[in-house]
């Protein structure tokens, strides 16, 4: 599972069949200090998130394992919004 931060969102109204239902998120990779560290990546949502929000996402074959993204060609999904996470003891974020 990869730290992200939801900065946007997808709207695809023709796909693949199977795809339709899913909310798509623009996601930007953060550190454990909460800085963007890497690309941004597309990732269908399979938990209600939203904009601005931090969230868990994983891609791969793990991104076909929720309940949502069963036998759907996805690669990258968000299956958790953060509340907040800590670093040797101290809290780095912490969500509003």
């Amino acid at each position: 599972m990869l730290l992200a931060k939801v900065v946007g969102t997808v709207v695809a109204t023709r796909k693949e069949q199977s795809l339709d239902g899913l909310k798509f998120l623009i996601l930007r990779a953060v550190d454990p200090e909460g800085k963007p560290s890497g690309p941004t990546v597309v990732a269908a949502d399979a938990v209600g998130a939203g904009v601005d929000e931090v969230v868990l996402y994983a891609s791969g074959s793990s991104a076909r394992q929720t309940v949502m993204t069963d036998k759907r060609p996805v690669d990258a999904v968000v299956m958790a919004i953060v509340d907040q996470w800590e670093v040797a003891g101290e809290t780095k974020y912490k969500k509003n």
